[in-house]
């Protein structure tokens, strides 16, 4: 069992929490019962170790189970050493180190996609996973996201997934102008989700294939990325609110081009 909470393997987990400690090891984490449990069903090659304390996995039998038919390294940690390989306040005694999942551009959109979303500069990392998450409910085919974004392999942002990060291609480090090439050589149209819009978003014919295009946290998206759309797309405020946030109006988007497909395939 690991019990030294300064031992120079959990110092090197903890420092997963860095981009370049990310970026240079090939590796990121996944902490907690739900995202361990979804990347041990749908991609149990990409987990590296997985720390456990023990006392956590007497009520988390069916992680332990998959980590076993999956030939997973698993270590026992006492509580100290699994709180000092995150970020989180309250450990829940899960921790996968796991490798990128990320795909190329062309293989997530080599096969006639329907439903995408692009994250153009999208910083916040709570919005990033909801989105990605909000993608996986709505049966996007990928989500991509530019190189002004997040990555996606934040802590922040691998909770926020809820799991999600493994169940639908994700696309990261392109440019958007690149992106954007891509999904109309894929036969995607751009519909930028932006509050100046004048386009209503139940007005919109989300029916053919198309990709939402989202913006920053603050202010939106830049005037030459929402001129270089299709059709620029506002969600109606009918109360008294301000707007909506990020994940929200992407939520409402990609919810709406999903009953709106689904209903008329």
């Amino acid at each position: 069992m690991l019990t030294n909470p300064r031992a120079e393997r959990v110092k090197a987990v903890r420092a997963l929490g860095r981009r370049s400690s990310r970026e240079r090891a090939g590796r990121f984490v996944a902490e907690g019962p739900q995202a361990v449990r979804e990347v041990l069903a749908f991609r149990p090659e990409t987990v590296a170790d997985l720390y456990v304390d023990p006392q956590v996995s007497e009520r988390r039998a069916d992680i332990l189970t998959l980590a076993e038919e999956h030939d997973v390294r698993v270590h026992e940690c006492s509580p100290e050493v699994i709180a000092a390989m995150v970020d989180t306040g309250q450990p829940q005694g899960l921790v996968a180190v796991c490798r990128p999942v990320d795909v190329p551009l062309k293989d997530a959109l080599g096969a006639s996609p329907q439903l995408v979303v692009v994250l153009t500069n999208v910083r916040d990392p709570g919005n990033a996973g909801t989105v990605i998450r909000a993608a996986d409910v709505a049966g996007a085919d990928a989500v991509l996201v530019s190189d002004a974004s997040v990555d996606v392999y934040n802590p922040k942002v691998v909770r926020s997934t809820v799991g999600s990060l493994w169940h639908l291609p994700i696309v990261r480090g392109v440019s958007v102008l690149e992106l954007f090439d891509a999904c109309r050589g894929s036969g995607l149209r751009l519909l930028a989700a932006d509050g100046v819009g004048t386009q209503l978003l139940p007005d919109t014919d989300v029916r053919t294939p198309h990709a939402w295009v989202m913006g920053n946290e603050a202010w939106g998206l830049e005037p030459a990325v929402r001129d270089a759309c299709d059709e620029v797309v506002r969600v109606p405020i009918y109360g008294h609110a301000e707007s909506l946030n990020l994940a929200m109006a992407a939520t409402l988007c990609l919810y709406t081009s999903a009953q709106v497909m689904r209903r008329d395939a």
